[in-house]
């Protein structure tokens, strides 16, 4: 910098060539006596050591030379007054530079005026005198004026004894701010540290000696493309003119300066800046959140995140906020689909066998064919063995048949890690366009969390979990929005999520028209606040299930969510032996709070189905209570049923099945149990039957009579009261669902009786 040329500032006083009317015997200020005429100085036109000179005799204590015009002084310039000198005859006096400091308000006494003094030792010797002048107090500058002066009447003093002759070469004001340039400047450069910068020369060693040398200051990596053959961290913040190419298991760590502008900077591109970022995160590198920054990262395939980092165990919460992975078009997210012959064994449930081709088979691939549940994935495969291993046992698969493995493309994929814990991604949108799916979790792994994100338009899944990955999984405040929305609900196939392991939190989500919202083994679940629907613009349209509980005893919890124009599913698809044998049958679940609505369906729609894949099971612990059931546009027959395509129930062994206090709007026939009801006999007969059936859940047995009541008097044919107790006979007619009442004697009147399709033991 120099302010001569930034800002056309003069500096320089004219030569003594030009006359002496300018400089000063005094302070230089405006009326100062000036050198013009004056018998002690004159203009030297030729001298062997200077081209044009002032010749000076000292007659006075202090002899003064000041140029007579204003110098500014401004913050951050420093400037260096200097002069040749020799002595020519007489006494050797004493020579520094000095100056008259001022401002709008006058002189600044405070303000030092004289710089360091050299005696002339010898005549016709050269010597400069020099001082610099600045602002600010650094280390080489002799006249520290501070922020008051503004300028200066700069030139030299002569002290010491009188008589002596000097000349004087033409007096320099110079700006030498660069002098302290290294100084002023808050970066330290790579080159300067021996980067090359010709992309072939390993830089890591200069990158990481500038960071040693930084200090406290930034470091730029000025123009140039450099190549780091091994890891580099910096300490210090950064910044990039140039770009870094790099092995892909070699890391930059940008401590301080870890965002995504940086990193795309770097590498010359936003993707491959946010895969380095991602490889950071994993690296123990000061950060555990990648914050993008509000920014849109464009995404031309799927990222192996595992590939990408380098790491395939990872236990320390990491998380991933705050933008937008936008997926663009491409055949990188185009899926494969391999046909393959296998053998299925439930003595090996998880696994397939006899594969010849199975190394075509990509793990986290789909596996569909007969016998096959619901989102069934292959875990991991193993070519030496020819075999696969699937993250559920298959429900009617024995022997040998084919097979299809469909792998989809996700914008995340996680399936390259053996473990991954305590992985977080929050206030983020996963834009898929109907191009590829959002996530696929890693195979092991507890804890992993989203909130607060938008999985918009995913072509075939939204969150996909192949192994155990999903344990402990937390989803709160979470759109799911389908890319199918304009199809009718049976065509469509996208899914939002699904689950294997235990204990899932789902929670205020909203989930939008897929094919199903939750498919979901394994226990302990709690799905609360939640908004899915999957309608469409079709009168009596099909409905299938928003959630599909895949377990026999899921001790689940189902509470406070608004259930629209589709149906819980209970199944044990995932069950390799799925004929009831001495196991938990269905059990340990609880519908609370929740609103169910529908629209546009025939009668035939229900809310609730039970869908066996053998034969023998029964319900063992069953609660639906303070629930609201509503068709709109048309009544439904009623809101629960046995799905028998495969199997029924075993009503003989009904067990803590609660139907309670809920409400039935438009809906034929509600659903009780117990059910309190009034029978009334209006003629005398010794055997009252009675039939609870049309209200006890799924069509179940009439198997206790809890509670008789009579309602007035009970009495005989006569008219005559009686007062004896009749006896109860339960599991009567053909379908077991009525209850008898047999009196001593034929008896007429009316009776409150509770019965349940359960034993509540």
């Amino acid at each position: 910098m120099d302010i001569t040329i930034t800002d056309g500032v003069a500096l320089m006083p004219p030569p003594f060539s030009a006359g002496l009317g300018v400089w000063s015997y005094q302070d230089g200020t405006p009326g100062s006596g000036s050198y013009a005429g004056q018998a002690n100085a004159a203009y030297v036109p030729a001298d062997q050591d200077f081209s044009g000179c002032l010749e000076l005799q000292k007659t006075t204590t202090t002899q003064k030379l000041r140029y007579m015009a204003q110098t500014p002084i401004l913050p951050g310039v420093y400037l260096r007054i200097s002069a040749r000198v020799k002595a020519m005859s007489g006494n050797l006096p004493t020579m520094k530079v000095a100056a008259w400091a001022g401002n709008a308000g006058g002189n600044v006494a405070s303000a030092p005026v004289a710089g360091p003094q050299v005696t002339l030792t010898s005549y016709g010797q050269v010597v400069t005198i020099s001082a610099i002048v600045g602002v600010g107090n650094r280390q080489g500058v002799d006249l520290v004026w501070g922020p008051q002066p503004t300028y200066g009447y700069f030139g030299l003093d002569l002290t010491g004894p009188n008589g002596g002759v000097v000349r004087i070469d033409d007096i320099a004001i110079e700006d030498v701010t660069e002098v302290f340039a290294r100084k002023l400047m808050d970066w330290v450069d790579v080159r300067d540290y021996g980067a090359k910068g010709d992309g072939i020369t390993d830089d890591s060693a200069a990158f990481n000696a500038a960071d040693a040398a930084a200090g406290g200051r930034s470091v730029l990596v000025s123009a140039g493309s450099y190549f780091l053959g091994s890891n580099v961290t910096f300490e210090s913040a950064v910044r990039f003119e140039g770009t870094v190419t790099m092995p892909a298991t070699a890391r930059l760590a940008l401590t301080r300066s870890y965002d995504l502008d940086t990193y795309e900077a770097a590498f010359g591109s936003e993707i491959e800046g946010f895969r380095r970022m991602l490889q950071a995160l994993f690296s123990f590198t000061d950060h555990s959140v990648l914050d993008l920054g509000g920014r849109q990262v464009q995404v031309t395939e799927p990222i192996d995140v595992a590939a990408v980092t380098g790491v395939t165990t990872f236990a320390i919460r990491r998380v991933l906020t705050n933008g937008q992975l936008n997926l663009v078009p491409g055949t990188a997210w185009n899926p494969t689909t391999v046909t393959a012959q296998a053998s299925y064994a439930v003595a090996q449930p998880q696994t397939l066998t006899g594969i010849a081709n199975v190394a075509q088979i990509a793990v986290g691939s789909l596996v569909t064919g007969t016998g096959v549940g619901r989102e069934v994935y292959v875990t991991a495969t193993n070519v030496g063995a020819g075999t696969v291993t699937l993250s559920q046992p298959l429900w009617g698969a024995a022997g040998t048949q084919s097979y299809s493995f469909t792998r989809f493309r996700y914008a995340l994929d996680f399936s390259g890690f053996a473990r991954l814990d305590k992985f977080e991604i929050t206030d983020l949108e996963f834009y898929c366009s109907g191009i590829a799916s959002a996530l696929m979790l890693p195979p092991v792994g507890t804890i992993f969390r989203l909130s607060g994100c938008v999985i918009n338009s995913p072509k075939d899944r939204g969150i996909t979990s192949i192994g155990t990955g999903c344990q402990g999984m937390l989803i709160d405040e979470t759109q799911f929005l389908s890319n199918e929305q304009a199809l009718r609900a049976q065509d469509r196939v996208s899914i939002a999520l699904n689950v294997n392991a235990n204990d899932v939190k789902l929670r205020n989500n909203r989930i939008v028209r897929f094919r199903h919202f939750a498919v979901m083994n394994g226990s302990g679940h709690t799905l609360i606040g939640n908004h899915f629907f999957q309608g469409d613009g079709e009168t009596l349209g099909v409905r299938l299930a928003g959630v599909v509980l895949t377990g026999l005893n899921v001790k689940t919890t189902i509470t406070a969510n608004y259930i629209d124009d589709c149906f819980i599913e209970w199944s044990n698809e995932h069950d390799p032996t799925p004929d009831f044998s001495n196991e938990f049958s269905y059990g340990g679940l609880t519908l609370t709070g929740n609103i169910f609505t529908v629209i546009n369906v025939g009668p035939s729609f229900r809310w609730f189905v039970i869908a066996p894949k053998g034969v023998g099971h029964y319900i063992q612990g069953l609660t639906v209570s303070n629930n609201v059931f509503r068709p709109l546009n048309g009544n439904i027959d009623r809101v629960e049923m046995v799905d028998t395509t495969v199997a029924g129930l075993d009503f003989s062994r009904t067990r803590n099945c609660v139907w309670e206090n809920n409400a039935f709007n438009a809906v034929n026939q509600s659903t009780v149990n117990p059910v309190s009801l009034e029978f009334a006999q209006n003629t005398a007969a010794v055997t009252w039957t009675l039939d609870p059936s049309a209200y006890l859940p799924f069509g179940g047995w009439a198997r206790y009579v809890t509670a008789l009541i009579a309602e007035g008097a009970i009495k005989d044919a006569s008219g005559a009261k009686r007062f004896d107790m009749p006896y109860v006979l339960t599991l009567q007619g053909s379908g077991s669902q009525q209850v008898t009442l047999t009196w001593p004697v034929a008896t007429q009147g009316k009776m409150m009786v509770t019965t349940r399709v359960d034993n509540p033991n």
